[in-house]
């Protein structure tokens, strides 16, 4: 449960009034419901987009090994995940650990730190699956790709490209869309979420399938010359592969987020994270080699700007029918895989948002956010100035290209949430031995001491790694400054609710 901590003074007081028991978030969240939704934020836009991005890391299939180990980084830091879910089942998933785990001030300061970082992480996450869909939206009307300015600014090591034009504002649309959705109580999102992964699934099947009656699986493993040699640029190429890999996988920990709406959690949290990191990794590695099984890697390596990087799937799909069924029919399939993608990263964009807004909601409710955050919605149920904050921040950022968009996301969100969650696991551990743990991670303490590795790993081995290390440094200076700038307290509080 969150900590508890001194009543704020009357001049800095941002807390709620006390509300009525009846609104506070219900517990209405099944296993069913937890697992659609991780799988709806895993399977977003990204594999989508970025095998291109994969296979150039280390210039052919042998990349593949990026996924692999991406999925045993994953199952590492979900079983992390999972006893700190089970065992604190509390809105806000990494604020309410780290409120928890670390005492006093070190505590506030981390989990304010958190806080102040989703700010950035959390839009940066749903403008990356709606600039995605934007992209695929371009195959299919590709007069989105007119009038699109292009302006590159330089802020000391820093270079940025903003894109302004039709694609920016469809990706702004399906922010908002998302938003309507989200506007009511997870009993009626329930329906939703699963026509949308039934969507994500059949676009996953028909890859597959494609793949099996028109591809050459050998054409998939066929290896370049010197592919498995153990070169520094080998690993290099390697930790590039495995920080893709690992944007794709995140979402599996999104049950966690709203713990505070879980049925049974220790048993209904472990078991939805496992289960949604197990099937997304067989399902996106039968999908990458269906996709090289079609399109020659060469291809994604050469051709990564367009079309391949836009709209990998609509080019699969025109370059596997064409013999077939002639050139008129395969891009109308092709258009139609573009349809499909786009649902698919709207759902991503859906349950990303809903995740996230439990975040701030938990951290006013607890007194260390400002008292606005922790309003629930009278009649729907749900954080609403929360979700409209993340959502309006998430629009800002389609302005940006998208690799500068996951770079600074995956970078920011290592550093400020998962390295200090991994070190807080050990330290509730040795601390807190007696703390009920509905479940305890397996192999303790391999998985946790294995994932801390394998994201420095990948924090440090790539190529021009200091310059996203050097924004993390800038938000963690700017989130410090502002917590002592407003000496912002913890003090016990509930949420309130509005007409």
């Amino acid at each position: 449960m969150l900590s508890t901590l001194s009543q704020p003074d009357a001049k800095l007081n941002l807390i709620s009034p006390q509300p009525q028991p009846e609104h506070r978030l219900a517990r209405s969240l099944d296993l069913r419901g937890a697992v659609t939704l991780n799988l709806l934020n895993m399977i977003g836009v990204g594999p989508f987009i970025t095998l291109p991005l994969l296979i150039g890391a280390m210039g052919g299939p042998q990349a593949m090994l990026g996924w692999i180990l991406g999925a045993l980084l994953a199952l590492c830091d979900g079983l992390v995940w999972a006893e700190l879910g089970a065992a604190l089942p509390e809105a806000g998933g990494t604020y309410a650990y780290l409120s928890f785990i670390y005492p006093g001030r070190l505590g506030r300061v981390l989990s304010f730190l958190f806080l102040f970082q989703v700010f950035f992480s959390c839009p940066l996450s749903v403008a990356s699956g709606a600039i995605g869909l934007s992209q695929y939206a371009t195959y299919v009307a590709p007069a989105l790709t007119r009038h699109t300015i292009l302006h590159v600014f330089h802020l000391g090591p820093y270079t940025a490209a903003i894109l302004i034009g039709p694609t920016t504002a469809v990706a702004i649309a399906v922010i908002f869309l998302a938003v309507i959705l989200l506007y009511r109580s997870l009993t009626r999102i329930g329906a939703l979420s699963i026509a949308m992964l039934v969507i994500v699934l059949g676009a996953i099947a028909w890859i597959v399938l494609t793949a099996l009656l028109h591809g050459h699986l050998s054409q998939a493993i066929q290896l370049p010359p010197g592919a498995l040699h153990l070169t520094p640029s080998f690993f290099a190429g390697l930790a590039s592969a495995m920080l893709i890999a690992t944007y794709d996988y995140w979402g599996y920990y999104n049950v966690s987020l709203l713990g505070g709406e879980v049925r049974d959690p220790g048993r209904t949290i472990p078991r939805a994270i496992l289960f949604s990191i197990f099937i997304v990794a067989v399902l996106y590695l039968a999908m990458n080699i269906s996709i090289l099984a079609v399109l020659p890697w060469q291809g994604l390596v050469f051709e990564q700007a367009l079309p391949a990087r836009r709209a990998m799937v609509s080019l699969f799909m025109e370059q596997a029918y064409t013999p077939t069924l002639g050139p008129t029919v395969a891009h109308r399939l092709g258009q139609l895989a573009a349809v499909l993608i786009m649902v698919t990263a709207f759902g991503s964009v859906f349950a990303l948002l809903l995740g996230y807004s439990r975040i701030p909601y938990a951290a006013a409710a607890d007194g260390n956010f400002f008292r606005i955050f922790a309003r629930l919605h009278l009649k729907r149920g749900v954080p609403y100035i929360s979700l409209l904050t993340l959502a309006s921040a998430a629009a800002l950022f389609c302005f940006f290209s998208l690799a500068d968009v996951i770079a600074a996301m995956v970078v920011i969100r290592l550093l400020l949430q998962f390295l200090t969650q991994h070190i807080g696991v050990l330290y509730l551990r040795r601390c807190q031995p007696g703390l009920p743990r509905p479940f305890r991670l397996w192999l303790y303490p391999l998985p946790p001491l294995a994932a801390l590795a394998g994201f420095t790993y990948i924090l440090l081995a790539r190529p021009n790694f200091s310059r996203e290390l050097a924004l993390a440094a800038l938000v963690v200076i700017v989130g410090v400054a502002l917590f002592l700038l407003r000496g912002i307290k913890t003090a016990p509080s509930t949420p309130s609710t509005i007409a």
